[in-house]
């Protein structure tokens, strides 16, 4: 018991850098408000500078481990630096997003048990995946 008072005062940062909004993807590609919607219940907590960091993320451990999940989603996609990635990595984040969606790896099985938005349809899997899809046809990343 006194460990796990003494490892909450190992904090992590949570931060969100300020969002840029003439690089932010919802903003710099005018997306439609019902995908517009969905990206940002579904993604923007891990994969952008705008996290909401829920009451749970406030506790060590479980901080430690939102913080690494949140750190490696935007590593991996920041939608809201979406405007100063080059057209190679725009191509393979859009054909990567499509397929994690497909897959249901994305958002992650855990994440969805605790954030209703994110726990998505087929059918709106089927509009964000249309939507991406899209853009990688058109080449308007």
């Amino acid at each position: 018991m006194i460990g796990f008072a003494l490892i909450q005062f190992i904090t992590t940062d949570k931060v969100n850098e300020p969002v840029d909004h003439k690089a932010n993807f919802i903003e710099v590609k005018k997306t439609p408000q019902k995908i517009a919607t969905l990206i940002k219940g579904a993604c923007y907590d891990c994969h952008s500078n705008e996290t909401v960091y829920p009451k749970y993320a406030y506790v060590a451990p479980i901080s430690w481990s939102v913080k690494s999940h949140v750190n490696e989603g935007r590593e991996h996609l920041n939608f809201s630096v979406w405007g100063t990635y080059n057209e190679y990595l725009k191509k393979s984040m859009l054909e990567k997003s499509i397929q994690t969606i497909q897959n249901k790896t994305m958002p992650m099985p855990g994440y969805i048990v605790y954030h209703d938005k994110a726990n998505l349809s087929d059918a709106e899997r089927a509009l964000l995946i249309k939507y991406f899809d899209e853009m990688l046809t058109s080449k308007q990343y």
